[in-house]
């Protein structure tokens, strides 16, 4: 028996998926999950120390869609700088859950960084303020921008102010959030220009040492935890995480490689600490923010769940438009 797969690119990725699609689907996975209706083993790495990269594998099922699939996804940060790479490439395959036929193979790539904000925006609808306005980005990386436009669809921000180590992406961030976002975006020279005052902070860095100072944070402030994805990344202090409500997107994932991992490792947090996860919010089990002034933290390590809805829909819409290209010659 011949199997036929669909191919889709990054440009075809573009083309069936908006923002608006997997702000929608994001929310979709998570209250599936908060349901128990979804299969997703945790991550699994390999290492590359002398890389200073890793790989990830990370399949789901999602049983009330009837979706599933895996997502291979690296992370290097040397690749920009010594490879002309991105940071993060994936590559995605949807199966059949009735016979385990690949359906298509896809790249994941934006597919990542559309479902990493997507959950920020999710987060944000549900710990950040209502009457939120301004936004602080730490990091102009590829995923940043997403994250901007997730929030602001998501949120009431008007206004966000960026820091990068390199100025010169901080700026053109900028500007791409002022033209198409239609957001009043600024550049500041410190971390601490982008936390202070700020309403909804998102940190999206590949540090191992706290970026945000505990002094900087205010009651009211709502965090989305981005960057840290691996054991020893942190970007918050863990005074901060002391004193908020935190919310993650699995305990497994979480304090083995997200924001709270360190904490955790250190004795400082435990289990305990977790207020919920943001599946059980979603789906109406757990409550989100309880009071105006409080301090949320949002710590995401980006579930498999969430690569699978969005990949169905884009081969779904691919399929409907006749986008991508069929590939033969695969036998079982």
């Amino acid at each position: 028996m011949t199997v036929r797969l669909r191919v889709l690119k990054s440009s075809d990725i573009g083309a069936v998926l908006t923002m608006s699609d997997v702000l929608e689907l994001v929310e979709t996975a998570f209250r599936e999950r908060g349901l128990g209706r979804a299969q997703m083993p945790p991550k699994s790495y390999l290492f590359f120390p002398e890389h200073e990269g890793d790989l990830r594998v990370m399949p789901a099922y999602l049983e009330g869609l009837g979706q599933a699939g895996v997502k291979l996804v690296n992370v290097h940060p040397r690749n920009p700088t010594n490879h002309n790479l991105p940071t993060v490439m994936a590559l995605i395959v949807i199966v059949s859950p009735q016979t385990g036929e690949p359906l298509a193979i896809m790249d994941g790539t934006r597919i990542t960084a559309m479902r990493t904000a997507a959950a920020s925006g999710v987060a944000t609808k549900y710990l950040a303020r209502a009457d939120s306005k301004s936004l602080g980005l730490i990091g102009a990386g590829y995923q940043s921008l997403y994250q901007v436009e997730a929030i602001a669809r998501m949120s009431s921000i008007e206004s966000v102010v960026i820091y990068d180590m390199m100025a010169e992406k901080a700026e053109n961030l900028a500007l791409v959030c002022q033209k198409r976002l239609k957001l009043k975006a600024s550049v500041c020279g410190t971390p601490e220009e982008a936390v202070r005052g700020r309403d909804v902070v998102v940190t999206v860095t590949p540090s191992t040492r706290p970026i945000v100072k505990n002094e900087w944070v205010v009651e009211g402030m709502h965090l989305n935890c981005v960057g840290a994805d691996a054991p020893g990344k942190q970007e918050l202090e863990a005074e901060i995480l002391q004193r908020a409500r935190i919310v993650i997107d699995d305990w497994e994932q979480a304090s083995h490689s997200g924001e709270i991992n360190v904490a955790v490792s250190r004795g400082l947090l435990g289990r305990a600490d977790i207020s919920a996860e943001i599946g059980d919010i979603v789906a109406g089990k757990a409550e989100g923010r309880t009071d105006p002034s409080q301090i949320t933290a949002f710590d995401t390590t980006g579930l498999a769940i969430q690569d699978v809805v969005c990949a169905w829909k884009a081969y779904e819409v691919a399929q409907d438009k006749g986008i991508g290209i069929m590939m033969d010659g695969l036998y079982v």
